[in-house]
């Protein structure tokens, strides 16, 4: 789905290096990931929040990834992007405990 050329198979060991980046990463900002989650469910006094964060997730993939592909449209439609966003920080909150790389590795292996 990224703007790249070469398909390069992932190593085992640089998948777990990245999901114990992503894991801390979740983990340090799981303060904010709670503020956006609240504020998609009080969306008419916590807008501004969510919609700079949904502006921004769409400029990364316009910038990152290649629009042309067919994921990457769904992933910018902005009916689907609600949900899509909100299973993507889910995801991440849930990786913030203990037994948060073993979670995550789980889920991106069964995905």
């Amino acid at each position: 789905m990224r703007k790249s050329y070469i398909k390069n198979n992932i190593k085992i060991d640089e998948f777990d290096a990245l999901i114990k980046v992503t894991v801390e990463m979740s983990r340090f900002l799981y303060p904010y990931i709670r503020k956006l989650l609240q504020s998609k469910d009080d969306h008419e006094n916590n807008s501004v929040i969510w919609n700079d964060f949904e502006n921004r997730f769409i400029e990364l993939i316009n910038e990152r990834f290649n629009i042309n592909s067919m994921k990457v449209k769904k992933l910018l439609n902005q009916t689907e992007n609600d949900e899509i966003l909100i299973n993507y920080l889910l995801t991440l909150s849930l990786c913030i405990s203990n037994q948060g790389y073993k979670k995550l590795k789980n889920f991106l292996l069964n995905f």
